[in-house]
């Protein structure tokens, strides 16, 4: 089988091209811009037949360039929700999307792709449905404007379409992301370094630190893209989250004792934390409010009635995961110093 992965250099799609290695697909092209050279670290020790730059694939790949490709997982995107130059933003995430849609459906080329849920913004209910789709910024509306032409065509579409609308994504490989990282990996660092996780105090009815956000592990997130794979008669667009809500106080919870228990001292819980200084709440930013979603969970019920029925982390257990591979990694770079 040979796959394309564009944005392969990226946080989902470095993870997805070591999925496809995991399942025996080793003919995997990887597609970024390595304008940023550092990120070529997400892709090593993956296996990939080859690599195109983005500027020069997409052309390739619509005059059939590279034969037959079973399927294209489309992570490529401006993935900055503070982004608001909107033709660069509808160039990149809209109209070269529409092109490869096309360009796989005259290829007979399986095509699975990242939505957002973004899409769905100010809502307080998160089901594919347009009635509570609500964009708040100009990212979440170039990804519905997307969705939207894959409603149209999907049912008579010649093969398979899926999108993905990911919900809060956490996971190895996202470091160059910066300031879009997740929660998560801002946690780790800021425990690591000054010692105490900074949360949002009381804010829309929430308690300090209640905030609640829909939070899936990136190794669920790939498992399930495969699981699509692996079923080419499921199509349609999918949330992509662990239909759990949980606080940023978990999340907290969870980053702080992985790293008291790897520097071999007991978890304590969140009460304790806060006590000691470990956790501290800050006040809420007047520049979020009303741009702020203090609540996300992703409604499975599509996902399910589709037949994938994969089981998520929760955050207890995902988090501690990652903390402990950020850490692994921590060492590993200092021995190499």
């Amino acid at each position: 089988m040979r796959v394309v992965v564009t944005g392969a250099a990226g946080f989902i799609g470095a993870n997805l091209v070591r999925g496809l290695n995991a399942i025996g697909i080793d003919d995997v092209i990887a597609v970024d811009d390595l304008t940023d050279g550092h990120k070529y670290q997400n892709l090593s020790g993956a296996t990939i037949s080859d690599y195109f730059d983005r500027s020069e694939f997409y052309g390739q790949f619509a005059a059939g360039a590279f034969g037959k490709v079973d399927a294209v997982f489309h992570e490529g995107a401006c993935s900055d929700t503070m982004e608001h130059d909107g033709r660069y933003m509808l160039e990149n995430n809209y109209r070269c999307s529409k092109n490869l849609l096309d360009a796989c459906m005259a290829q007979g080329t399986r095509l699975l792709y990242a939505s957002s849920a973004a899409t769905y913004g100010g809502s307080d209910t998160f089901r594919e449905e347009p009635a509570y789709e609500q964009p708040l910024n100009v990212y979440g509306y170039s990804k519905l404007l997307f969705d939207n032409v894959v409603r149209r065509m999907i049912e008579a579409a010649p093969q398979q379409v899926v999108g993905f609308r990911y919900f809060n994504v956490y996971g190895p490989h996202e470091q160059h992301k910066g300031r879009m990282a997740s929660v998560a990996f801002h946690h780790y660092n800021q425990f690591r370094d000054e010692g105490c996780v900074r949360l949002f105090g009381e804010y829309g009815g929430y308690g300090p630190g209640a905030q609640s956000r829909d939070f899936v592990f990136v190794d669920d997130l790939v498992a399930v893209n495969l699981w699509f794979l692996q079923n080419p008669g499921a199509r349609g667009i999918f949330n992509l989250g662990t239909g759990r809500a949980q606080p940023f106080n978990e999340i907290a919870l969870a980053s702080v004792n992985t790293a008291r228990e790897l520097s071999g001292e007991a978890p304590l819980p969140l009460a304790e934390l806060v006590r000691h200084g470990l956790v501290e709440y800050i006040p809420f930013p007047d520049a979020l409010v009303g741009k702020y979603q203090c609540l996300t969970r992703a409604d499975l019920g599509n996902l399910r009635r589709a037949g994938c029925h994969h089981e998520f982390a929760d955050v207890a257990t995902g988090v501690s995961r990652y903390a402990r591979w950020l850490h692994e990694n921590d060492e590993s770079r200092r021995g190499q110093a």
